[in-house]
Order: structure tokens, then sequence, then C-alpha cells
């Protein structure tokens, strides 16, 4: 038993249910029952519903990551405004801007990150399923069965014996001789690591105004962009097959409904923003309508003292 199972054992139950409910409907609706394509397709159900189950979550995330970008020029200034000072009321004063900063945006540096934390029990619960699926088809496991619900020694032999193009859904690439195997791991990291890739840059790039487009925060997710990906590439090589599908789906899953919330609801001054005004501009031209521009703001009389007139001098008679 790992470190972590007891903690992780309710979610591994959970887990386990809604993988053997998906595949007890997809084997009713023509897959077929012992192993197939219907742990596949279990596998790819329980990132749907998870992932289904986290839409608010998404949302709130959106919203956080945008209004911490759109916040960053205030936030410069705040820095800017006590930079090298280190007396308490200075500190106190720069803490207590920032807070009001944040919330009068609505966001927090957390908030941001909460979808990411609460998939990780998700993602660690499977790989631990799926990594003792051969243990428990021995029997290993037949005395703390309770950790894995339905999954008892029959099924875990089907579950194990499952295959995508001929890699088993428990094997690690590191841990396998299988060639098929292998290339089915690097087609699925190089897969996990593009979609990563694609959603940053979609947040980053389409969905920023260009003042956000700067500054310390705006580098670190630049760097991020890169860095996330490599990093599914490396960790990839240790994750089982079933593993890699999983975060392969939820990624495609982010990509496009963060590709609908963006074009839909964009930021304000982002590029994404001048993109649905310039759509609701044809559609409205197509329809013949001509959208009202707004009239221009008159200019400022000059303040101050009236200028006098000045009268041109008279030539003196001789």
């Amino acid at each position: 038993m790992g470190f972590f199972d007891p903690i992780l054992a309710p979610i591994m139950w959970v887990v386990s249910w809604v993988l053997y409910g998906s595949h007890w409907v997809f084997a009713h609706i023509g897959f077929g029952p012992g192993p197939g394509y219907a742990w596949v397709l279990a596998i790819v159900a329980l990132t749907v519903i998870m992932r289904a189950a986290m839409i608010p979550l998404f949302v709130k995330q959106i919203k956080a990551s945008r209004g911490m970008q759109i916040m960053q020029p205030e936030l410069q200034a705040v820095q800017k405004k006590y930079k090298g000072k280190t007396d308490p009321a200075s500190r106190e004063a720069m803490t207590r801007e920032t807070m009001e900063l944040y919330k009068k945006h609505g966001t927090n540096p957390f908030a941001s990150c909460l979808p990411i934390l609460l998939q990780s029990p998700i993602f660690f619960a499977l790989f631990r399923v799926l990594s003792n699926l051969q243990p428990i088809a021995r029997g290993d496991h037949f005395d703390r069965m309770w950790s894995f619900g339905p999954i008892d020694q029959s099924v875990a032999a089907d579950f194990e014996a499952s295959s995508l193009f001929g890699a088993h859904l428990s094997e690690v690439f590191l841990q396998t001789e299988s060639m098929a195997a292998r290339v089915v791991v690097i087609v699925l990291i190089v897969a996990m690591s593009a979609t990563t890739f694609t959603t940053q840059r979609q947040l980053t790039m389409k969905n920023m105004p260009k003042a956000a487009l700067e500054g310390p925060m705006a580098n670190m997710q630049k760097t991020m962009l890169y860095v996330l990906p490599l990093v599914f590439a490396v960790s990839g090589v240790n994750f089982p097959v079933g593993v890699l599908i999983y975060w392969t789906v939820t990624n495609i899953w982010s990509m496009g409904q963060q590709f609908y919330t963006i074009k839909r609801m964009p930021a304000p001054g982002s590029e994404a923003e001048r993109a649905l005004k310039e759509r609701q501009a044809r559609k409205l031209a197509a329809k013949g309508i001509v959208p009202e521009v707004a009239p221009e703001e008159e200019k400022p009389k000059p303040s101050g003292q009236r200028v006098q007139p000045q009268r041109k001098n008279r030539k003196k008679k001789g």
C-alpha cells in the first residue's frame, strides 16, 4: 500500500465506481463486456464527468486569471510607490492597497489555481488504481478491496488486459518492453504537451489587454507557457497509459471550454474582444444595420485669462 493510499482511499473508491459504471454503460450499448475499448471509453467518461462537475470553478478560474492580468498595471504602480520603503507603516499600507486591488478586480492569487488543485487528487487516485490493477488481478490486495470499490480480481483482470492500439492501460513507458505501448505513450505525451501549450497560449495571448502582457506576472506566464509542456513531456514516461489518456482528454476539454468562454466573454481590451466586436459588426452589416457610432467628445475649451485681440499698428502720417 502506498503512503498516500489511506488518504486517497475515498477518492479511489469514487473513481473506481465511476469507471465501473461507465464501463457497464458502454458494455451494454455495443462494446461488449470483458477486456476492450469499453474500459478506454470509461476513462474518457471519468474525465468528462469530473470536468463537467468543475465548470463553475472553471468560470471562476477564468475570471480570476483575467482579473490578475488586468490589475497588473495598478499593482505595479503600488509596488513602485512603496519601492525601497521598509518601515512597518509603509509595508502595512502597501499590503492594504494591494488587498484593495484584489477586492476591486474580484480576484486573488490562488483562485486561478483552484481547479488544478482539485483535479490533482483525482489524477493521483486514478494513477494508484491503474498502478494496482496487476496486484489486484493476482489477488494480492484481496484483504483491502474496500479501497477500490467494485474492482475485484476478475474486473481488474479485464481492465488490465484492455488496451489502446496494443498498449495496455496499466503499462508505463519506462517499465514496458512493448514497442506498440511505447509508441502510444509517445503519441499521448505529444498530444498532452501540445494541448497544454495551446490552452495556456489561448489564455495569455488572446484574452489579455496589451497593458496586461507586460510586467513580472506576464513574464512568468510566458515562461510557464513553455515550461509546463516540457514538464509533462518529461514526467509522462512515468505515467500509465490510462492516466495519459485521462490527462490528454482533460486538456482537450479545457482547450475547447476555454475557447468557447474566450470567444463569448473576452476580457476588455483584449485581442479576443476586438475579434468579437468585428464579428458583431459583420452580422449587423449583413442585416443592413449600421451600428451607431458614439459621438466624439468636444474638445475642452481653453481655460484661464482671455487673450485680448491685437490691433494692427496704424502707420503714422508724415
